[in-house]
């Protein structure tokens, strides 16, 4: 089995994480030419022995790929891969990078309008059982702010649970589709040099906030409590940016 890929996670509710895992590890197979254009992935049964999940979850991993435009399936004879440069043409979202702290902002400034109104329906439509999910995701980001540990993955956990809430799966597939992006490095580029990113030390309080509201079903709440946590990381992210600005002016 692939590392990091256990089949426990999955049982443990964490089965959309492992297509995401799977696809980006396909991903990079594909960027670093183990697989080329033309050549035919493994059928949905041999990529599911070799990272011990279903053959849904490779489906949807697939379909992730087919989405970027890495991927194309071709009727009765498998799945090929795609040249990756076209793919950086065709797909708008493609070249998404969280290496620059000016492409961080600008992929915040859209998350911003998507996951306000995310928050506002998944606080009107939740079910009790991705009400449970959301809750199992902040704890898990509660216990990484306590070890010390960069939380972004239960991070995008926690804001893709709300995508799943939301009952329209768009949204949940929209996140998806621009996770590369999603989760920023623990250094950027900020003009000419490298600065070092620290985790927002609210992040558990900003996130409390918003799971309450979604627990109370007040879509209002939910929207605004989404939107300063939000516009508190563009703010971070802003000032950052002009910090540097400021400095290679001076320099």
């Amino acid at each position: 089995m692939e590392a990091g890929l256990s089949e426990t996670r999955q049982n443990n509710g964490k089965a959309q994480t492992l297509v995401s895992q799977i696809s980006d590890h396909l991903r990079r197979e594909i960027a670093t030419a183990k697989y080329v254009p033309g050549d035919r992935l493994p059928s949905e049964a041999e990529l599911g022995r070799r990272f011990e999940v279903s053959r849904t979850v490779v489906r949807e991993a697939i379909a992730i790929l087919r989405s970027d435009g890495l991927v194309e399936a071709r009727k009765g004879a498998g799945v090929f891969i795609l040249d990756p440069r076209e793919a950086r043409q065709k797909h708008p979202f493609a070249d998404l990078s969280s290496d620059r702290i000016s492409e961080v902002i600008e992929l915040l400034e859209m998350r911003s309008a998507f996951e306000i109104r995310s928050a506002s329906l998944a606080a009107a439509r939740r079910s009790s059982a991705q009400l449970e999910n959301i809750l199992k995701a902040h704890a898990v980001v509660g216990e990484a702010m306590v070890a010390e540990e960069w939380p972004y993955e239960a991070d995008f956990q926690f804001h893709y649970e709300i995508a799943v809430a939301t009952q329209n799966k768009r949204f949940p597939q929209f996140l998806a589709m621009i996770r590369p992006g999603i989760i920023p490095r623990k250094d950027l580029s900020v003009g000419n040099d490298r600065r070092k990113i620290h985790p927002n030390p609210h992040l558990h309080r900003e996130h409390a906030i918003i799971l309450q509201a979604i627990v109370d079903g007040d879509s209002e709440a939910a929207e605004a409590a989404m939107k300063t946590h939000l516009e508190g990381a563009l703010s971070r992210y802003r000032n950052m940016l002009r910090e540097s600005l400021t400095s290679d002016i001076s320099a």
